[in-house]
């Protein structure tokens, strides 16, 4: 089987879709179809249905053969840190790792509106992405309730396996673009992984919005999506699952075992 690659967009809302839209359009004519790591209501700015050119655009996305994937529900932690590990990993790493600290009934009621939100609008969802990739344990407790088929970490992607999980090997590309000397070294950190990844049945390349702020960020992401589909089939993350469902038993292309995921006090984004 040809290696797979998806193209991961993160923190899609209303606020940040304007940001994405040129590059979507760039993947579409390119026939790359995109994951949409969608906030029902990003930073406490008002639930994405009540805005009908937003849910009109991820639609279009939707018939070209994209996937939509609840990704938190506010996009926000505001819980305070314990200790310096704790510190380190939701304020200095990442600043909104909403699914890090909440309790399960928490996590079970956000998991609970943010999909009923999909529902509404008819949009099928497989996966849920935690802001960050940190899951803490009681929502790893809630996130098990559910009927999705996947989560994922920086370096793996967690398909259903009876009650456990299947870590799949499926690292992700991403970018620290808020200053210039972030976008220095992420091209260069990149621009090294994408060499060394040649050999990976699924890579994963990991957009933020303000990587399309910046013409560095812009122009790799692009570039990189161009070199990767002369080698690679381009798929959601959804459709990665279905075709490498057949490799899980033998461990072919770094496919692992099922097993249950590292939950107390150890968030999925520290994988």
């Amino acid at each position: 089987m040809k290696a797979l690659f998806s193209v991961v967009l993160h923190d899609v809302a209303p606020a940040t879709w304007p940001l994405y839209a040129d590059f979507a359009a760039r993947a579409a004519a390119l026939g790359v179809p995109l994951t949409l790591l969608v906030v029902p209501d990003y930073h406490g700015q008002g639930t994405f249905d009540r805005d009908p050119r937003f849910c009109a655009a991820i639609e279009r996305e939707l018939a070209r053969g994209g996937e939509a994937v609840l990704h938190g529900y506010f996009h926000a932690d505001e819980l305070p840190c314990r200790g310096l590990a704790d510190f380190v990993r939701r304020r200095i790493l990442t600043h909104e790792g909403e699914f890090a600290a909440i309790s399960e009934s928490e996590a079970q009621a956000r998991l609970e509106r943010g999909l009923a939100l999909f529902s509404c609008l008819g949009w099928p969802v497989e996966g849920f992405v935690a802001p960050g990739w940190l899951l803490g344990e009681g929502a790893w407790r809630a996130l098990a309730g559910f009927p999705l088929r996947y989560t994922s970490s920086p370096r793996r992607v967690y398909g259903r396996a009876g009650e456990g999980w299947c870590p799949i090997d499926a690292p992700s590309l991403v970018w620290s673009a808020r200053s210039g000397w972030r976008r220095l070294a992420s091209q260069a950190v990149n621009e090294r992984w994408l060499r060394r990844s040649a050999n990976r049945s699924w890579l994963r390349l990991g957009l933020h919005p303000v990587d399309m702020r910046h013409e560095r960020s812009r122009r790799f992401w692009e570039r990189a999506m161009r070199a990767l589909l002369a080698e690679r089939t381009p798929c959601t993350k959804g459709e990665a699952l279905r075709r490498l469902a057949p490799l899980q038993q033998g461990g072919d292309g770094g496919v692992l075992v099922a097993q249950q995921p590292q939950a107390a006090g150890h968030a999925v984004g520290a994988l």
